[in-house]
């Protein structure tokens, strides 16, 4: 099994410094865990109207990263603990793994900030037709609507004639406004949804972005002194 021998003072200081690595790891999932659900779950609103696959697959790289690392820091406690060359080698090259996959998806995150913009302005034009034809995008719209208190793409006057009921300000949950007949800043939301997506888009990416670098710098701590302890070992 590759069982270690008596080490010097030096190599037990590995040991409990990657023992101590593990549990920061352990909890840096937990966290890089929580705030990519929690971002998953609080984008779900603009999902359809954004249609971007980058921040969707970094999101799903992040809390699949934690969940990762979640399980990784039992196995090098287990093997720093024990002084178990091969798990201590499994656990390099996985940890390895999670740490380009955790650096890519903050990376992507930062390079999806830059173009989020110019991205969701054509994709919320586009999906005007559809709304009261496709229920994903009447649903979508209206949820952005109600949850940034926003009207069209840069103001009502994107929707023509044609206002949803969304854009009506909302007096208490179910209740709104008449803002069809009487359409005017005291009656509906007058702001338009795209900037304000953006910037919420923008700060959540954020978020991501940099709990994943955060995440594989931890990991990267993680490789050093698993090789350390590694070579340690007698």
């Amino acid at each position: 099994m590759g069982m270690g021998g008596a080490m010097d003072s030096c190599g037990r200081c590995m040991k409990v410094s990657l023992i101590a690595i593990n549990v920061i790891i352990f909890l840096s999932g937990a966290f890089a865990l929580g705030v990519g659900t929690w971002v998953w779950v609080s984008r779900s609103f603009t999902s359809t109207l954004m249609s971007n696959n980058m921040f969707i697959a970094s999101v799903a790289v992040v809390v699949v990263s934690g969940a990762a690392m979640m399980l990784l820091s039992i196995l090098g406690c287990c093997g720093a603990a024990k002084e178990v060359k091969c798990m201590l080698l499994t656990y390099y090259i996985l940890v390895f793994i999670i740490f380009v996959v955790a650096l890519v998806g903050g990376i992507l995150q930062f390079v999806f900030r830059e173009k989020v913009h110019s991205t969701l302005d054509r994709e919320m034009f586009a999906s005007i037709p559809y709304y009261g034809v496709k229920h994903e995008y009447t649903k979508a719209w209206d949820d952005t609507q109600t949850f940034l208190q926003c009207c069209g793409v840069r103001n009502h006057n994107d929707w023509n004639d044609n206002v949803p009921e969304s854009c009506c300000k909302e007096v208490y949950p179910g209740k709104r406004l008449d803002c069809k007949s009487s359409p005017n800043p005291t009656t509906m939301y007058t702001d338009g949804c795209l900037e304000k997506a953006v910037e919420f888009l923008r700060e959540n990416a954020v978020n991501v972005g940099a709990t994943a670098i955060v995440t594989a710098i931890v990991m990267l701590l993680a490789l050093i002194f698993s090789c350390a302890l590694f070579v340690k070992i007698e």
